[in-house]
């Protein structure tokens, strides 16, 4: 799970450097001039790290429930 974890935060920061070296986007200057990437960027982050710990709370429930079945 760890793992999984890692590669996912390090495809997410590589995805992002490789979209910060691509300057032709008209709206990503304009994000950038008037100082709103960052605000863009820190949502998503916010979201991204949102889906992870639900999804390692819902692994954890649904070990909860197999471990029980088992029984």
């Amino acid at each position: 799970m760890n793992k999984k974890i890692v590669f996912l935060l390090l495809a997410f920061i590589a995805f992002f450097y490789n979209a910060s070296l691509a300057k032709g986007n008209l709206v990503e200057q304009t994000f950038h001039e008037s100082g709103k990437i960052n605000v863009v960027v820190a949502i998503v982050l916010i979201i991204f790290i949102g889906l992870i710990f639900y999804l390692i709370k819902l692994d954890r429930k649904i070990s909860e429930i197999e471990k029980e079945t088992k029984k």
